[in-house]
């Protein structure tokens, strides 16, 4: 956390907010989240006078554009900006801020201390580390099935890993990588070399939708997220598998199931994600129970609310 929604959540308050501000001094009281350049005096001399021009994405990257600088932001765990009059008190953790010459601020607030922040001179951002290697936006036209499947190329990695490589495709996350393989029926132990063109092509338009359905949502408010007016996110209403542990699978009934793949926390219906692993006919027995349960159920629902209008 975030994601790629909750960033560009994030991403599209702040160009609400604060394009146009011109920064009179910044004040930053953690150095280490300044990574370029990493001295703090250099770092506000290089900004004081600038003016945001836009806010851009890059994966998980904020993009803060200035005339002639770019400010390139990792949230990474807890990270958050938020704009608020000079005279309003600030929050523990605000480690750095940006004074505006209107009177208001950007301040930057990190509970966990992982966030980053490097400062380029416009374009060298995009041939620099940490966004130099990255992969393909899947809410951009090129993320098309042949791209998407160039870029899996013929690796035997398993699919979920393969698909937390932000060298392959940017952005996505553990949340939304259980939602989309769930979507697609593929199973996260799956070989990328071993899905047909049928469930890879399922997986790109999975991808596609639950990314831009989480982006209308605000993103997933799980932990800690907010954007930059403190507004939560409400797409974690919406999940069919993250987080769902022996609840039913929207589908077809079966108890969702948490494993570990890749040292990830997985969420996977046993029933519409067919994996590798063999089931005891002691387990097989148990699930089938709990789908025809909630067929049930639904069905005596369906009898007690009347027919739908």
């Amino acid at each position: 956390m975030p994601e790629l929604p909750e960033v560009e959540t994030v991403r599209r308050t702040l160009n609400d907010l604060i394009v146009g501000k011109t920064i009179s001094s910044v004040t930053a009281t953690l150095p280490r989240i300044l990574q370029k350049p990493d001295d703090p005096q250099v770092f506000a001399a290089m900004l004081e006078g600038r003016t945001f021009t836009s806010v851009e994405r890059r994966g998980k990257f904020l993009r803060l554009v200035l005339d002639g600088l770019v400010l390139v932001s990792h949230l990474r765990m807890e990270g958050r900006f938020g704009v608020y009059r000079a005279d309003e008190p600030k929050e523990i953790h605000t480690h750095v801020v940006f004074h505006f010459t209107d009177g208001t601020e950007l301040r930057y607030k990190d509970v966990r201390q992982f966030g980053t922040m490097h400062l380029f001179p416009a374009g060298e951002e995009l041939r620099s580390p940490p966004l130099n290697k990255l992969g393909l936006e899947p809410l951009e036209g090129g993320f098309t099935p042949d791209a998407f499947r160039l870029a899996l190329g013929r690796r035997s990695t398993k699919i979920k890993p393969l698909l937390l490589n932000q060298e392959v495709v940017v952005g996505l996350g553990n949340i939304y990588v259980d939602e989309a393989l769930h979507m697609a029926g593929v199973h996260p132990e799956r070989p990328a070399n071993k899905l047909t063109k049928s469930e890879r092509d399922r997986l790109h338009s999975a991808i596609v939708q639950t990314l831009s359905a989480a982006v209308e949502a605000g993103g997933s408010s799980i932990k800690s997220y907010v954007n930059g007016q403190g507004e939560m996110g409400m797409f974690q209403h919406s999940l069919k598998a993250y987080g769902r542990t022996g609840e039913p699978c929207l589908t077809c009934g079966t108890p969702i199931e948490r494993t570990v793949v890749g040292g990830r926390g997985t969420h996977t219906c046993p029933d519409c994600q067919k994996g590798p692993r063999n089931k005891s006919p002691a387990q097989d027995a148990s699930r089938g129970e709990a789908a025809k349960r909630y067929v049930r159920n639904n069905a005596v629902k369906r009898r007690l609310d009347g027919p739908s209008e």
